[in-house]
């Protein structure tokens, strides 16, 4: 699972997550693309879920770039502890993903395979998204001879 070396702060505040995402909006290394329509937190293990569905319905053909991190710490306090102490300790670490945002892009496979395996991964997430392509992506039909 994804998660930093180091961090400067342990604990972070939640953060409030409005606006639109204005980097990382375009399908910028493969030819298909997963972008988000609302925004969220996606956690180490969800990438991680989606990465492995991506793999396998790819038959590990082509390729599969990860261009979100989960860089913010979530913390949480024991079950049946008392109010107080102080605040809990960090237990998984989140990406924070907005409106727009291109989380996974793959390239090397087919536009039939590549709607099936965006297709299956979007059910790994808990944000709607959908499949999107590169601006000058044309589907290569192979000639017969």
């Amino acid at each position: 699972m994804l998660l930093p070396k180091r961090v400067k702060y342990r604990k972070t505040m939640r953060g409030k997550v409005s606006g639109n995402e204005t980097r990382g909006t375009q399908v910028a290394f493969g030819s298909f693309g997963l972008k988000v329509l609302e925004s969220g937190w996606i956690t180490s293990r969800q990438i991680e879920a989606v990465r492995v569905t991506l793999s396998r319905t790819m038959k590990r053909d082509g390729k599969i770039w990860i261009r979100i991190f989960p860089d913010k710490p979530i913390t949480k306090k024991p079950a049946e502890t008392r109010m107080g102490s102080g605040k809990g300790s960090p237990e998984f670490w989140v990406a924070v993903v907005k409106p727009g945002r291109i989380m996974f892009e793959i390239g090397g496979v087919p536009l039939s395979v590549a709607e099936e395996a965006l297709r299956l991964a979007s059910h790994k997430l808990p944000v709607k998204t959908k499949m999107v392509t590169r601006p000058d992506y044309v589907e290569e039909v192979a000639v017969r001879k």
